[in-house]
């Protein structure tokens, strides 16, 4: 069983970038058979890191916690397109300032070693000042201070086309980043309302590390030039694909509780290994193998959440999925209820429908908005493929002396049941006079060579830490020339666009989710993506590792993660 493609989306980690995460999904044998029929008895936390909260007092001092990568890190700006690698994104939040922490609900509070204060002191313009805690400061000595917020804007506004960037949500809406009183004190100054400004400078970098284009896209491979948080990292050794971090000597907060934390790069099935033999202290068992093996593995905790982590099959925009009708089609013809049960085999929590692209079931503002778009109706998805053009002549379908011909591309690292779900979609467009292919691509070239190129007809994989929810709007909004920000199928409408924009500067929670629903219902029409389930967090821990483990919407706090006394 390997492991399968998703993209991260940096909401918890409040970057404004897209980090692509090598991560297993939930695998089943093909066979079906009742090996794999794991009552499901297990409930995850909607609301609450299920993480073994402990008091520091009842915690170690030192120790080791050792992580699997899947992928070696090589970018590590992750405000730069190639440095959205979810791991790498987690890995700055520890030795970069991270300003912001969001809790189980999802809400945003300022880091006080950070900030003493950020809020919003104008309406018209929106005006938000930051005070910087004056005890802040860089490794090479510097203080954290307005030059640094003014350079992560100018570097993700997207007004200077040098600079490589992810996204320029919410940098492109500021105006100015100016000193406010003092030296400690940031005024930014919005053009237009941005709702979730808590999101932005999330990490903050250094401004010495991002000022030209040359230091944000160059300067941060196989390197971090300048940290400011918690941990440093003391060594990166390719060879043995390690990465070592220890505590950052200077750091002014409090001492994290461990003295060392060693990551080492597995690939899927290795990391359930490495839990067994001792090797490594966290591994995935959202899979029904995964699971099967680590439920009963000595000095193991099996723990489960519910994050923002969703799985999708995407539709191209190309050839004939070009014309929205034959999408519409499409997803008529899929059976989303089966589908998820295949992938849900054997694994012990129920893997929920999700309607609605936006929000995830534990959010507040979600509601349903599938309606009727995706509701399994093979015969209305042959209609609509008759009034498209394509006729049934009793095998597949043609129009114009063309077979209506598409292809699902999967990763050659996908789980068995990655496969199995490719399989199943194959069979039911057969069964409407459409013939799919799947074809398999390297890994590594997934997402480089094939989604971000938008060279797919179908395509599965997840969005994750997609939140607040100005984050999910790269995925859907309008491509500007060669960027298709997230937006890989490169389907859009200008009333999507709108709504999204004007939902993300709306500063009333409940009137934006009001929009973001607006557009989520346009996005069904449009047949952009077909939401599957929601995925829950289910995660095998050692015994005794407190503060950490499944999480729902909350980030971890690094420096309270250890060992029980």
């Amino acid at each position: 069983m390997d492991a399968s493609l998703a993209t991260r989306r940096l909401g918890r980690a409040a970057a404004a970038a897209i980090a692509v995460v090598l991560a297993a999904t939930a695998c089943s044998s093909s066979a079906g058979g009742s090996a794999n029929d794991v009552a499901k008895t297990v409930a995850p936390t909607q609301d609450a890191e299920d993480n073994n909260p402990q008091p520091l007092e009842k915690i170690k001092d030192g120790g080791e916690l050792r992580e699997p990568l899947q992928q070696w890190i090589t970018q590590w700006n992750p405000y730069q397109v190639d440095g959205t690698y979810g791991d790498a994104v987690e890995i700055m939040g520890y030795v970069e300032a991270r300003i912001f922490r969001s809790d189980a609900k999802g809400v945003y509070h300022p880091v006080p070693e950070y900030l003493e204060s950020a809020k919003v002191t104008s309406t018209s313009p929106q005006v938000v000042t930051y005070k910087i805690n004056p005890k802040a400061k860089w490794s090479d000595g510097k203080q954290l201070g307005y030059q640094d917020f003014k350079a992560v804007w100018q570097a993700s506004n997207g007004k200077d086309p040098a600079y490589n960037l992810a996204d320029s949500s919410g940098y492109e809406q500021i105006s100015n980043v100016e000193q406010g009183a003092d030296a400690s004190e940031v005024k930014v100054t919005f053009s237009e309302p941005y709702a979730d400004w808590q999101s932005l400078f999330n990490p903050l970098l250094p401004a010495s590390g991002i000022a030209t284009p040359q230091a944000f896209n160059e300067g941060w491979i196989e390197q971090v030039p300048v940290y400011g948080g918690p941990f440093k990292i003391a060594n990166a050794d390719k060879a043995a694909q390690t990465i070592t971090l220890v505590p950052n000597p200077d750091w002014w907060g409090p001492r994290p509780k461990l003295d060392k934390i060693t990551y080492r790069v597995l690939d899927g099935a290795a990391i359930t290994q490495a839990f067994l033999n001792n090797e490594v202290d966290f591994a995935s068992a959202g899979t029904a193998t995964a699971y099967g093996q680590l439920k009963d593995a000595k000095d193991a905790a099996i723990r489960t959440g519910t994050p923002w982590d969703e799985v999708h099959i995407s539709f191209g925009g190309n050839g004939a999925l070009a014309d929205q009708g034959v999408r519409q089609a499409l997803g008529k013809a899929l059976d989303r209820a089966s589908l998820i049960k295949i992938v849900n085999q054997g694994v012990p929590v129920e893997f929920k429908p999700l309607d609605n692209h936006l929000f995830m079931t534990n959010q507040s503002g979600y509601q349903a908005n599938s309606g009727d778009w995706v509701k399994y109706d093979p015969a209305a998805a042959r209609q609509l493929l008759d009034t498209a053009g394509w006729k049934d002549a009793g095998g597949v379908r043609s129009k114009d002396g063309k077979p209506l011909e598409l292809h699902y591309v999967m990763s050659d690292g996908s789980t068995q049941a990655q496969a199995d779900l490719a399989a199943a979609v194959q069979s039911m467009l057969q069964q409407v006079g459409v013939k799919l292919s799947v074809d398999k691509v390297p890994s590594k070239e997934y997402f480089s060579k094939y989604i971000n190129e938008g060279k797919f007809d179908l395509a599965s994989w997840r969005n994750t830490g997609s939140f607040p929810l100005s984050r999910t709007v790269p995925i859907y909004r309008a491509p500007q020339g060669d960027n298709v920000f997230g937006n890989y199928s490169k389907l859009s409408t200008p009333e999507i666009d709108t709504l999204l924009r004007k939902a993300a500067a709306t500063l009333d929670p409940a009137e934006a989710a009001k929009l973001y629903n607006q557009a989520d219902v346009k996005i069904w029409e449009l047949a952009h993506t077909v939401e599957l389930y929601q995925r829950p967090s289910i995660v095998a821990v050692r015994k005794g590792l407190a503060n950490f483990g499944a999480g729902s919407l909350a980030d971890t706090v690094i420096t309270s993660v250890g060992w029980e006394k």
